[in-house]
């Protein structure tokens, strides 16, 4: 083992051994490297004659551009947009994403989280999560209605054993019973678990009540108590995106972060779908836990072994998406943005309730649960979900996503809101050209 990492290791071990235990081995390996990094930075800072270190060109002191480029970019310098990022991100941002995390989450009030680091957003995320927390063998588990690409990053790519639950209890709230019992199954049989959340949900568009998270919490710390590790990861993609009150406001990272020595909680989320810029790329690891009073030690050696798995796959995320997103959180007009769009998403979440709520549908499908995110999803009562898919797309023109047999993917975030009456009845009317 590096002599980085075992420098690393010995700050995480005697704060909480349980969470270094958590740690996959190629977590316990990683560092960041100094060599030309390292150097790079120090001459940075005191090289004031010539600082002849780092792979970039420069011209008259300043960043070497293509005039062609800069062109393109407005009311940024090419120090901003062009220059390798950190590994860790550029620092202004970070700082800026955990004021807007501590922000938008009060129950975090008091609570020490680490600096976010910053990835090629969240997918990008999962993957260096997948390679710092998880080992083959190890059990994820998650709700039946999930993101596919799970299945890539942790199952393909690193050998986790995924295990389901149903989401639902009845077609209604999230389902407790089932969530609980799927874990004591797997606590029975493993010593640490990770519990992926992800709210509001891909692709059903629910986000658990404040009640649900309450009891979600407690079940994590009974097994907690019972000496079983457990590693919490939110996927809070969609985090904001909340239409109706009942929903949790928050994530529920906010109610795991430093709760017991055994829970260790990763929240991941981004300004992709938050703020709109899909193809900026632009996410964060955040790390919450129980160190006692070492927690800044902790977390500066977490994010270093973080840094270590970004440097060690794409190097940095791009300077220039991190630099857009930092100018537009820091704009005077950005919350009146933010809520202008939440008001349109807000009104077609609602529009789609209002039509399906018509008895016309009731025979063709139901309805699951939704009061958040991008998506809703029917269960078709009569016939096969992809069979209808391809026959919406062929006959009507319609784009939409089957699941399994049953189950149809609605992004209504893609839709006017004047559009979303023509579409659900033209989804009726293609159930009824099958059902004949």
């Amino acid at each position: 083992m590096n002599l980085l990492a075992e420098e690393l290791n010995d700050l995480i071990q005697p704060a909480n051994l349980h969470v270094f235990d958590m740690l996959s081995e190629v977590g316990k390996n990683l560092f960041f490297p100094k060599g030309i990094l390292t150097q790079g930075a120090e001459a940075k800072e005191k090289a004031h004659r010539f600082n002849a270190t780092i792979g970039m060109a420069t011209e008259k002191g300043r960043t070497m551009y293509l005039p062609s480029v800069m062109s393109m970019i407005r009311g940024l310098e090419p120090e901003e947009t062009l220059a390798y990022a950190p590994s860790y991100g550029i620092m202004p941002l970070r700082k800026a994403w955990k004021d807007s995390i501590l922000e938008k989450n009060p129950s975090l009030s008091g609570k020490k989280i680490s600096l976010p680091v910053v990835t090629n957003a969240l997918t990008h995320g999962l993957s260096v999560v997948s390679d710092m927390w998880v080992n083959p063998g190890d059990v994820i588990t998650l709700p039946d209605k999930l993101w596919g690409n799970y299945n890539m990053v942790f199952a393909v790519r690193r050998g986790a054993r995924i295990v389901t639950y149903g989401l639902f209890e009845n077609g209604r709230g999230f389902n407790l019973k089932g969530f609980e019992n799927c874990l004591k199954t797997e606590a029975a049989k493993k010593d640490k678990l990770i519990v992926l959340f992800n709210f509001p949900n891909n692709p059903t568009g629910y986000t658990v009540t404040n009640g649900e998270a309450d009891r979600i919490v407690e079940i994590l710390l009974n097994i907690a108590e019972k000496g079983k590790n457990i590693l919490a990861l939110t996927d809070d993609a969609y985090f904001g995106l909340f239409y109706e009150k009942e929903a949790l406001q928050e994530s529920i990272f906010s109610r795991m972060t430093g709760r017991h020595p055994r829970l260790f909680a990763i929240k991941l989320d981004g300004a992709t779908k938050e703020n709109y810029v899909w193809g900026l790329r632009v996410g964060f690891i955040t790390y919450g836990g129980y160190f006692g009073g070492n927690h800044d030690q902790v977390y500066n050696a977490l994010e270093r072994k973080t840094a270590g798995a970004v440097r060690g796959s794409i190097s940095n995320v791009s300077h220039l998406s991190q630099s857009i997103v930092l100018k537009s959180l820091l704009a005077p007009t950005y919350k009146d943005e933010k809520e202008e769009k939440l008001r349109i998403m807000t009104e077609r979440a609602q529009e789609v309730k209002r039509v399906l709520a018509n008895d016309k549908y009731r025979e063709a499908w139901e309805v699951y649960p939704f009061n958040s995110g991008y998506f809703m999803c029917l269960k078709l009562n009569k016939v096969d979900a992809e069979t209808l898919r391809v026959h919406l797309l062929d006959r009507y023109g319609i784009g939409l996503i089957s699941l399994g047999k049953h189950d149809l993917r609605i992004a209504f975030s893609c839709v006017e809101k004047e559009d979303l009456q023509e579409l659900f009845d033209t989804i009726l009317k293609g159930v009824k050209d099958l059902d004949h």
